[in-house]
């Protein structure tokens, strides 16, 4: 959310001005180490989140409501990568001090807005997924395209908080064209609330109540299960009829072989043999018959609710690595809005924004030890591709 290292009058995102510049400057120890590391964080955040893109692209199994919640998320890191980090990398390697003209700033400011927001948005639309998946499982498997409608509205919701910098809030007099900053407190103290400070307890509480409905239909589905399983007798009796035989009237013995296959029953209207009392050859009608629907509706949902079950172990360290990238910078970036005479460190400043952007590259890492799917499709698709 801004190349800041120093606290100043005008700016809150201040860039390093020229009198903080110092032996840090240009091609010396610490811009050849931003320039080190800010190509390596781009080449890891665009490798990684190319091949989250493309797996799910190619493959139909990895095609799920949850995964394209993670494709947009993956589309926000690579915009990051393409469109933010790079200005930022020049930023850090000419120590802090913005050369570049102060409208390229705005925009630079206004896509760190839009796609840091866009990243926690899409992770608040993944737990609202999820929330519903579990509490509302036969609503969400007639949502249809509910999915793509909700990942439209985190975009539209990032670009509205974004678009106050596009639209010249950072026009103000007096502005430092050397430091590329948020200009406004206001909308700093703003933007953190509608970016981070709601949308994240929001998340937790939602995913608080998902994993809370997600145990109790794990009891009540056991519970159900043992309930069903069918009792074998204790003591001694004539066996239990094959399902192949068909059901029965109550009191009646089974066909045996030869009444079955006589030519002379086969013969007879099913009427006329029917009209015996326990005639072997009289089945139940088919409104008795258990229908075959009901065995394959339960295994679909089971293995709808096995995948959805999948997909929990992972987001949830999807969002932790989030929360634990992103809440430093947060914090250092309120906290100046909030208290201008309080001194923050330069150096703190540009470590939690590092740390922030580490979290694009993070990502891919995660989906890879933590979800044996996506795991097995990266093996595959590098193949293709080497």
């Amino acid at each position: 959310m801004g190349n800041s290292s120093a606290t100043d009058d005008g700016g809150l995102l201040a860039g390093r001005g020229p009198e903080s510049l110092g032996a840090g400057g240009g091609l010396g120890g610490a811009g050849l180490a931003a320039l080190v590391g800010g190509v390596l964080l781009i080449g890891m955040v665009l490798a990684g989140n190319s091949l989250v893109c493309v797996s799910v692209a190619s493959e139909r199994t990895l095609q799920t409501p949850t995964n394209y919640f993670i494709v947009s998320l993956a589309a926000a890191d690579l915009l990051l990568a393409v469109l933010v980090l790079p200005l930022f990398v020049y930023s850090e390697v000419q120590g802090g001090v913005w050369l570049l003209s102060p409208r390229l700033c705005d925009t630079l400011m206004a896509m760190d807005v839009l796609l840091c927001t866009a990243s926690i948005f899409n992770l608040c639309a993944i737990s609202v997924d999820r929330f519903v998946a579990v509490t509302v499982p036969l609503r969400y498997n007639q949502q249809g395209q509910c999915q793509l409608l909700l990942i439209a509205a985190t975009w539209l919701l990032s670009a509205a908080v974004a678009a106050p910098v596009v639209c010249g809030l950072n026009d103000v007099p007096g502005r430092d064209p050397a430091v590329c900053c948020l200009e406004d407190r206001d909308y700093v103290v703003y933007s953190s609330v509608c970016s981070f400070f709601l949308p994240c307890p929001l998340m937790l509480l939602l995913y608080w109540a998902t994993f809370r409905g997600l145990r109790r239909w794990e009891v009540a589905r056991h519970t159900k299960l043992h309930s069903r399983a069918p009792r074998r007798p204790s003591g001694p009796g004539p066996p239990v009829s094959s399902s192949t035989q068909g059901p029965f009237f109550p009191d009646c013995p089974p066909p045996s072989p030869s009444l079955r296959t006589s030519p002379s029953d086969s013969s007879r209207p099913e009427s006329d043999l029917c009209q015996r009392p326990c005639n072997p050859g009289c089945l139940l009608p088919d409104a008795a018959l258990p229908q075959p629907s009901a065995p394959s509706s339960r295994r679909r949902v089971a293995k709808i609710t096995g995948r959805e079950r999948k997909a929990m172990r992972v987001l949830p360290v999807v969002v932790g690595a989030f929360l634990m990238c992103w809440t430093p910078f947060f914090v250092v970036h309120i906290t100046r809005a909030l208290c201008p005479a309080c001194f923050v460190s330069p150096r703190l400043v540009s470590a939690v924004t590092w740390l922030g952007y580490v979290n694009s590259a993070l990502n891919p890492i995660i989906y890879t030890v933590f979800n044996a799917e996506f795991r097995s499709v990266f093996r595959k698709t590098l193949r293709l591709r080497c």
